[in-house]
Order: C-alpha cells, then structure tokens, then sequence
C-alpha cells in the first residue's frame, strides 16, 4: 500500500469532527489505515457499559470471527502481568487499564471477550464515525483478517471518537506508557499540558491519538496516522514533529 502521513487537529468541543472551520489543521484525514492498537480506545468506551468490577479467568486462546480459535503469542505482548496471570482472575477494571496503558493484547482480547464486538462498533456509530473505520475482530485474529474483516481507522473519525472519550476512560490515557509520540512533541514541566493518548504499532504502521489539555487554552485533539518503510522511532519522531507544529498551529 501507499504511504500515508494523515493527521486531524481540531477543538475538543465541536460538531463531530466534519472539516471546514471545525478543523484547524488535517492532511489526508479521510486516508483508511490499519488501526493496530488504536482499536483499544473504543473498546475502552465500550467496556463503561459492563461491570468492570467483574472477574474473569485469564487465558490466552480466543474465538475467531472466521471460526475456530487463535491463541496469541505472549513475546508480541507488552504486558508481563496479565500474561503471569494466566489462570487466575482479573476484573475487567484492571484490562482495560491495562489494554490502554501498557497496550496489552491479551487484556484486549479478554476485555472484547466480555464487551463484544457490536458494542465497539455501536461506540463508533454513536461518535459519528464513517464506514471508512470500522472494529470487526480481536487483536491478533488472522483468520479473521484473512477472511476480509478489517480493523481499520481514519485521522478524522479517530478525532470523532476523543470527542466521545468518557471521563473516565480519558483518566486511564492520561496514564498511557508509550509517550514518544504526540506528548515528546509539547511542551513538557508543570506548565505543560495534560495529554490522554493512545499509541499504536505494527511493522510498517505508526500512530498516537490524544486529547491535550493546555493549561491556559481550551482542550484540543490530535491524531496522527502513519504507514511508511521508516523505522519506529523514525515514525515516532515524525509524529512529535507534527505534534509540535500543532501546538503552534491551535486557535
């Protein structure tokens, strides 16, 4: 596929992210991409409407969309804690935070396990997103990604989602460990502005979603989306540098 840098920079209150004078600042905001772990994001909103004070038993293997099951691989995972628990109970409080926080895919798939995919999906219609982004599969599932059914995530409908971001869910991003991206490119110290992101990486795929929250100018979104040959940290550097230059460019 082609290579995309797409970015949205926009108010945090607005009309649904639709372009014109709503957005300060986009290029390529309509361009699909693979989400990667940006889907975790509306799962995360999704999960406000189940007990998450519930406990479930932690396990690796999962049902497939296309059929069938998939176990996924804990050396693909970031998250040691959900992994050592295998066979033990977590509350679904605990995997979302740590889906969003330390982008686990194990915490992920149990959490979607639980929330379901329509109620992802119906996040993403209720936040005005377009059939351009769509959550129709677990992390990992490659049957499913096989059998034609996408993750799939635009700059625009990406910043359409931040502006239904619960309260709660935006406290968990705020916790987000991966911070080389959009927060490397503000302006950092006790002056600097909150940022709730959420990062997502496969080969070849680099992006960050965040609500920023200056400290003396109303809140704002940014995302940005990148599908290109250059090495993560490459990636991560451009995306700070595109954070930067928003920060100069918000009204």
């Amino acid at each position: 596929m082609a290579d995309l840098v797409a970015w949205w920079l926009g108010p945090l209150d607005g009309d649904g992210a639709t372009g014109g004078t709503d957005s300060w600042w986009e290029q390529d905001a309509d361009e699909p991409a693979y989400a990667a772990s940006l889907v975790k994001v509306p799962l995360a909103v999704a999960a406000e409407d189940v007990d998450l004070d519930r406990e479930v038993l932690v396990h690796a293997d999962f049902a497939s969309v296309a059929g069938g099951r998939f176990v996924l691989d804990r050396d693909d995972d970031q998250d040691d804690a959900t992994w050592d628990a295998v066979g033990e109970r977590v509350s679904l409080r605990e995997l979302r935070r740590r889906a969003i926080v330390d982008s686990s895919n194990i915490a992920t798939n149990l959490l979607l396990e639980e929330v379901g995919v329509p109620a992802v999906q119906r996040v993403l219609a209720a936040a005005g997103c377009s059939d351009r982004t769509t959550v129709t599969r677990g992390i990992g599932d490659l049957a499913g990604r096989d059998a034609g059914l996408a993750n799939d995530v635009t700059a625009r409908d990406l910043a359409r989602l931040l502006r239904h971001v619960p309260p709660a869910v935006e406290d968990v991003m705020r916790g987000q460990t991966y911070r080389d991206a959009i927060p490397a490119g503000l302006p950092s110290g006790p002056d600097g502005p909150a940022v709730a992101n959420k990062t997502g990486w496969v080969d070849g795929i680099t992006h960050d979603m965040a609500i920023v929250r200056p400290v003396d100018a109303p809140p704002f979104v940014l995302v940005v989306l990148t599908r290109t040959d250059e090495p993560h940290e490459a990636a991560e550097e451009r995306i700070a540098a595109i954070a930067a230059e928003a920060w100069e460019r918000r009204r």
